[in-house]
């Protein structure tokens, strides 16, 4: 019975050579951004800090739960639910159509003009389009609403185009040889493969979109947050968490729809 050797193969430790060398290169990227922010740890967990924290967290409570402050946050709650729906609609209008040359389907000219498209709007965070709308169409949901849907167009046309690029193509060119024409091969092969997942990236952005709708309020989208940016502003700390309790059961519940009606509308896979 013979003992089998054990042998030293020196190709099996780059690998971990290599991960030690990004970890030790993460820390210390890490080490060197607390150095420059100049971070004081010891302010910060100091017991006069802990106090002044403490006696600011604890002026949110009792929140504001009377009837006439409910009824104003119920309705900056519908708001904020409105402009979420109706900027996330107007994104997946706008994605569809810029999609289709996204994907590659009219060359690859129109591919790269509509790529820079999607890119340039995307790339632009809500918060800045907010204070653009804002400049141009005034307070208010309106330019709410044009944020969101100008930045979500620019995500969804890129996931919008990638599922159309990763499609097989053997249904479409099958009734394309079969005398369908461009229109109607891709309405009755690609679209119906492509739709459920379209439905599940606008979903998703609805929910992404809803939470955003209530940070946009602070540049005067209105809303929930403009709301909240008020009586934070008038150290109101009370009406304030009456807001982001709304906030916390707007996000819920639509976190929750969104779930349910991916589930039912997308089929399922396995």
């Amino acid at each position: 019975m013979t003992t089998p050797q054990t042998t030293f193969d020196g190709r099996a430790w780059s690998p971990c050579l290599a991960c030690l060398a990004g970890a030790l290169g993460l820390l210390a990227v890490v080490v060197a951004s607390f150095v420059y922010l100049s971070v004081s740890w010891g302010d910060l967990v100091s017991m006069e800090s802990m106090r002044l924290m403490g006696r600011f967290i604890a002026e949110f409570f009792p929140p504001d739960l009377s009837a006439s402050f409910l009824a104003r946050t119920a309705e900056a709650s519908l708001q904020t639910l409105a402009v979420s729906s109706i900027g996330t609609l107007l994104a997946a209008l706008v994605a569809m159509p810029l999609a289709l040359p996204a994907s590659g389907r009219f060359g690859r000219l129109s591919r790269a003009a509509s790529r820079l498209l999607l890119n340039v709007l995307r790339s632009v965070p809500e918060l800045v389009w907010a204070t653009l709308m804002v400049l141009a169409a005034g307070l208010g949901p309106m330019a709410g609403t044009l944020a969101l849907a100008v930045h979500t167009a620019g995500v969804l046309g890129r996931l919008f185009g990638e599922t159309l690029e990763n499609l097989p193509p053997t249904a479409e060119r099958a009734l394309r040889e079969a005398g369908a024409g461009p229109v109607a091969a891709f309405g009755y092969a690609n679209l119906p493969l492509a739709a459920p997942q379209w439905l599940g990236y606008a979903l998703y952005r609805w929910e992404m979109n809803i939470r955003m709708a209530a940070v946009l309020g602070f540049v005067g989208a209105g809303g929930l947050g403009q709301m909240l940016y008020f009586h934070l502003s008038l150290f109101q700390q009370a009406q304030a968490m009456t807001v982001l309790l709304a906030m916390f059961v707007l996000v819920v519940g639509v976190d929750a729809a969104s779930g349910w009606l991916r589930q039912r509308l997308t089929p399922a896979r396995g």
